[in-house]
């Protein structure tokens, strides 16, 4: 006859166990966890910003299994199943076709469409987007992330702690979604391009924060995006659910309480 104790543990192992199974299945099925790494995204998405990534958003493909490794074995899913159509201006999280790690930028381009950059403003289809001053976006010049990167400034030369200032716009993409750009210099390399024709079951990306991202404007061969087939897509980012400053989640001092649960536009 087993003790109560030795029941009490048996009990505990077995919550223990399915708490994992189902912990598991919503990572798999609904929602990914998601850290932003990178300032690619600014102001939309900084550094330290965690977010679920919904997976419903798009229906599933073997890119989505959280627990494949290279050759994704785990999830020998082809295409696309329960698959939808993404939305223009949507916040994606997506595989990379080459570097095998998920990015997150923001769809730009769908099937046919042709996307160029002039003179640092976005045209689809040959029309240039609605643009509209968003005044300035303000950080500290100062390490950020657990990586310490300092931001690019348009005021640069910045000293340590000063304000670090990029000019701000409001882009609106032709199905009405409006979301802010930022801009550094004027003359980069990705401010003028070719045109872009997207083929067919791919899509085109950009980052908001427009010359600090490495997006389909670039291609894979210089360590870009290039276009990205449907089956690489993740997930939709809909929320924010927490953000901190610091290198650590654990510097509370750090906590950017303005962001907790903020919807991403």
């Amino acid at each position: 006859m087993a003790s109560k104790s030795e029941g009490g543990i048996g009990e505990t192992l077995r919550t223990l166990f399915w708490a994992l199974v189902i912990a598991g299945v919503f990572r798999t099925l609904f929602f990914q966890p998601f850290w932003i790494p990178s300032g690619s995204m600014k102001d939309t998405l900084l550094i330290g910003d965690f977010l679920f990534v919904n997976k419903m958003a798009y229906g599933y493909s073997r890119y989505s299994c959280p627990f494949a490794g290279p050759d994704f074995s785990p999830c020998p899913v082809e295409g696309r199943i329960f698959a939808s159509e993404p939305e223009r201006g949507d916040v994606v999280v997506f595989r990379h076709p080459t570097k095998n790690v998920d990015f997150i930028k923001r769809l730009i381009g769908l099937p046919g469409d042709k996307i160029q950059m002039v003179r640092g403003i976005l045209h689809i289809n040959g029309t240039p987007v609605k643009l509209q001053d968003g005044g300035q976006f303000v950080e500290t010049y100062e390490p950020q992330g657990p990586q310490g990167g300092r931001p690019r400034c348009a005021n640069e030369p910045v000293g340590e702690g000063a304000d670090c200032i990029k000019p701000r716009q409001i882009e609106t993409l032709p199905n009405g979604v409006s979301h802010d750009i930022l801009n550094i210099i004027n003359g980069g390399r990705a401010d003028d391009t070719p045109v872009f024709t997207v083929p067919e079951g791919h899509y085109f990306f950009m980052g908001d924060n427009r010359d600090n991202s490495e997006d389909s404007r670039f291609p894979q061969s210089i360590g870009g995006v290039g276009f990205v087939p449907a089956e690489y897509l993740v997930g939709r980012a809909d929320r924010v659910m927490f953000s901190s400053a610091g290198k650590s989640l654990f510097y509370f001092w750090t906590w950017r309480s303005d962001r907790f649960f903020k919807a991403v536009e």
